[in-house]
């Protein structure tokens, strides 16, 4: 009899213990299609899994979340879904990247100013130090400048490599219409010109000894 018992418990035990495991096995695909879906932008599979309950936070290896790969990939409607679910637009990945960093650097409009609205960290910076404003003037987006600097951020926040988003402007553009444009708009915004690198090299000094007449022209107005 007792050992007829503890066979039953036994066999209890071992079926609640496969239970769980195949429970954590469920969840655990539910998580990666999650990901999947918001980096393909499948946004109604995405509405699917928030409503079966799938963590909107869950990260993959890199620590990226949902929203963060929505934001990789400019899936602007599933990025829209998961922000309105209440998705963190500052959570950031293993390399400091977030949602609203992302965006402004890489120039995600329309997902920036989803960010904007739901709480962006204007004063977060990425793994150089750099606010959003600095890699958007960097790497030429003209309208998420604009978007930017229509916001408290700090237009004349100095990044670890010593570079206000007016010096990456200069030294890290080519001089041509997209960066005359932007240096233009942090000028008429109020960007302190006489803000230096380390070396104690000014906006003005990079703009000539690179040739960049225009851009020269502005600086030479402050």
């Amino acid at each position: 009899m007792k050992y007829r018992l503890l066979t039953i418990l036994l066999i209890c035990l071992s079926g609640f213990i496969m239970a769980r495991a195949m429970a954590n096995e469920t969840q655990d695909s539910m998580q990666s299609r999650l990901l999947a879906a918001a980096a393909q932008n499948q946004p109604k599979i995405v509405q699917r899994l928030l409503a079966a309950g799938v963590d909107i936070e869950t990260r993959d290896r890199q620590g990226r979340t949902a929203l963060l790969l929505a934001t990789h990939h400019n899936a602007v409607e599933t990025a829209r879904i998961l922000i309105e679910a209440g998705a963190d637009v500052n959570a950031m990945d293993n390399i400091s990247d977030s949602p609203y960093l992302y965006a402004g650097a890489e120039g995600r409009l329309e997902i920036l100013r989803m960010t904007l609205d739901h709480g962006a960290d204007l004063a977060s910076v990425n793994r150089y130090g750099g606010t959003a404003l600095i890699p958007a003037a960097h790497h030429g987006h003209v309208d998420t400048v604009r978007e930017l600097l229509q916001t408290a951020t700090d237009i004349d926040h100095v990044n670890n490599l010593g570079w206000t988003a007016l010096l990456e402007a200069v030294i890290l553009g080519d001089g041509g219409p997209v960066y005359i444009e932007i240096v233009k708009l942090l000028l008429d915004a109020g960007a302190d010109a006489d803000i230096a690198d380390h070396d104690g090299v000014t906006p003005l000094l990079h703009a000539k000894q690179r040739g960049y007449a225009d851009i020269v022209e502005l600086l030479s107005r402050r």
